[in-house]
């Protein structure tokens, strides 16, 4: 097991052990992206934040008694429902924090709010989503979880990429972040990952619909279609509707692997050796900031971490809860 260079933060107790059944990387992400959670009947209140380009996203807040603001982030073709959204709910919710689940432009509850496109790459808006919970909440710190797609934005957004600097959060934490872009399309694109890809393709392929649908972009402007590559999807819509020449533009300019050294703000990276479609070396070579703290763990694949140790299996909810609280005793020394 590796952790970052500085040893900052203590690692959790328990490794991720799995069970006999759950040993490989792809059975992790399948399993633990398939395994349920509880809904959770909550009362909050539904947000809108205003972007300098005149969209909005969509946000539910759920209020607490705490000085502390955590913002929640999903990946790519997700939104604020996802089950791993509503268990990091639960982890800020018991301990009596409020907590707002982040759509990005135009998923979930956004639909229809955004002319423009969500993508790797838009560490802006969630630096706008930071400055309206510091306007609403001045007393509180903010603290912001970002998975997979939305790891690498906030990396993005704390090293100042993309047109930075940004708003920050005081801390963080990405999980599972493919801050080599062009690595990861390449792997996710791989014909032994058709699994992966058809997934991703099918939500990316709904979404383009529903925007033409909605009146937002032009029908049969951009040319998506199901079958195609993740890579395939970035040339014909997610470059071209987000401003890029062409995916090579697009993940070179929003890869956060190059701002990753620059990072100041105490930060978490969560990763597993052994997720299918992101290299853990990417993270394992990355020269990285004095506020970083890596944790590759041996087993997990991508955003899964089944452990035989733990209730519902969920290691990754217990690492989770066990870095959000180092990191408040990080900032309540400093």
């Amino acid at each position: 097991m590796r952790y970052g260079a500085d040893m900052w933060l203590a690692r959790p107790a328990l490794e991720c052990r799995p069970p006999l059944w759950a040993r490989s990387g792809h059975v992790q992400t399948l399993v633990g992206n398939a395994l349920r959670f509880p809904a959770l009947h909550l009362p909050c209140e539904h947000i809108e934040i205003g972007l300098p380009d005149g969209d909005r996203l969509s946000a539910r807040r759920f209020a607490g008694e705490q000085p502390i603001v955590l913002c929640v982030f999903h990946g790519l073709g997700g939104h604020a429902d996802r089950t791993y959204m509503r268990r990091v709910l639960a982890l800020g919710v018991a301990r009596g924090w409020e907590v707002w689940l982040v759509n990005h432009r135009g998923c979930g509850q956004g639909r229809g709010l955004a002319h423009g496109t969500y993508h790797s790459g838009v560490a802006a808006d969630l630096g706008a989503v930071f400055a309206r919970a510091r306007q609403q909440r001045p007393d509180a710190l903010v603290v912001a979880v970002g998975f997979s797609l939305s790891g690498n934005a906030l990396l993005l957004n704390l090293g100042d990429g993309r047109e930075g600097p940004h708003p920050k959060p005081d801390a963080a934490i990405a999980v599972n972040p493919p801050v080599d872009l062009a690595a990861c399309s390449q792997l996710i694109s791989a014909p032994r990952h058709k699994i992966y890809n058809t997934y991703f393709i099918r939500g990316c392929v709904r979404a383009v619909r529903q925007r033409e649908e909605d009146g937002l972009i032009p029908a049969g402007k951009y040319p998506v279609r199901l079958g195609m590559s993740l890579a395939a999807f970035d040339d014909s819509y997610t470059a071209p509707a987000a401003g890029f020449a062409d995916r090579h533009d697009y993940y070179a300019r929003c890869s956060s692997l190059p701002y990753l050294a620059k990072i100041r703000t105490p930060t978490v990276i969560l990763h597993a050796e052994d997720d299918p479609f992101i290299h853990a070396n990417d993270l394992r070579n990355a020269t990285l900031g004095a506020g970083i703290h890596l944790h590759l763990e041996p087993t997990g694949g991508h955003l899964g971490y089944v452990s035989r140790d733990l209730p519902q299996y969920r290691w990754m909810d217990y690492a989770l809860g066990h870095y959000l609280d180092a990191l408040m005793s990080h900032l309540a020394t400093r």
